[in-house]
C-alpha cells in the first residue's frame, strides 16, 4: 500500500499500483514496481508502513480501524486501543442507554465458548453412542473403555465448562485458550482438551 503525501499531508491512497495524474503530469502505474524509493518519494508516493502493536486477537479484542500519519519521511498506519469483548451476557440497550423491554440478552464470550464445549463433548460422545444403543436394543453389554471414555469426557467437559465461567474478565478467557510449549515439547493451553478415543 502506498500514500500520496503533498505539502506534509496524506492527500490520496493506493491499495493497488495504478496510473494517476499528479499536477499537470501522469504516471503509469508501473513507477510503483520499477522506481526506487528515493524516486518515488521525490514526488509524494510513500509506502505505508504498518504499525500493529496495539492490533489484538479479534477473537478476543474488537480493534479500531486503522488510522495514517506521516511523519519523519514515513506514512504509517496504527491502530488505537482494542477494546475487550464482553465476556459476560448483559441486556441490550438502545440508542440512550436504557434496557430494552422486553428484556433482550446480549451473549458474551463465556456463553458462546461453553455452547462450543458442549457441542464439541457432544460430538465426541456420538462416536460411541452406538454402544448405548446397542445395549438398549440387544443388552450387549457396554465394554469398560467406552464407559471410562464416556465418563471422562463429560468430567472434562464439566472442568472446562468451570474454568471458563470462573474466568474473570476477556484476558482471563484468551489466556485458558492460549497454547504455550511445556519444557517436555508439548504444546498445551490451560483449559486442556476433550479426550478422544480411536475406535
Amino acid at each position: 500500500m502506498y500514500a500520496l503525501v503533498t505539502d506534509g499531508t496524506i492527500t490520496k491512497y493506493f491499495n493497488n499500483p495504478k496510473g494517476f495524474t499528479l499536477g499537470d503530469l501522469q504516471y503509469p502505474k508501473d513507477i510503483f514496481m520499477k522506481w526506487s524509493v528515493e524516486e518515488k518519494e521525490a514526488i509524494g508516493i510513500y509506502e505505508v508502513v504498518f504499525d500493529d502493536s496495539n492490533k489484538k486477537d479479534e477473537a478476543w479484542y474488537i480493534n479500531t480501524n486503522q488510522s495514517f500519519a506521516f511523519a519523519s519521511g514515513t506514512v504509517t498506519a496504527s491502530y488505537g486501543s482494542a477494546t475487550a469483548k464482553a465476556h459476560a451476557d448483559r441486556n441490550g440497550t438502545d440508542e440512550d442507554g436504557v434496557d430494552l423491554d422486553p428484556v433482550v440478552v446480549i451473549e458474551g464470550l463465556k456463553t458462546t465458548l461453553i455452547r462450543t464445549v458442549k457441542t464439541q463433548a457432544a460430538g465426541i460422545l456420538a462416536n460411541t453412542d452406538w454402544y448405548i444403543t446397542r445395549n438398549a436394543e440387544k443388552s450387549t453389554a457396554i465394554p469398560s473403555a467406552i464407559s471410562t471414555h464416556r465418563d471422562a469426557v463429560r468430567t472434562k467437559q464439566a472442568q472446562m465448562e468451570t474454568a471458563i465461567t470462573n474466568a474473570s474478565n476477556t484476558p482471563a478467557l484468551e489466556t485458558l485458550y492460549t497454547y504455550t510449549k511445556q519444557s517436555d515439547g508439548t504444546v498445551t493451553r490451560p483449559l486442556g482438551e476433550l479426550p478422544t478415543l480411536e475406535i
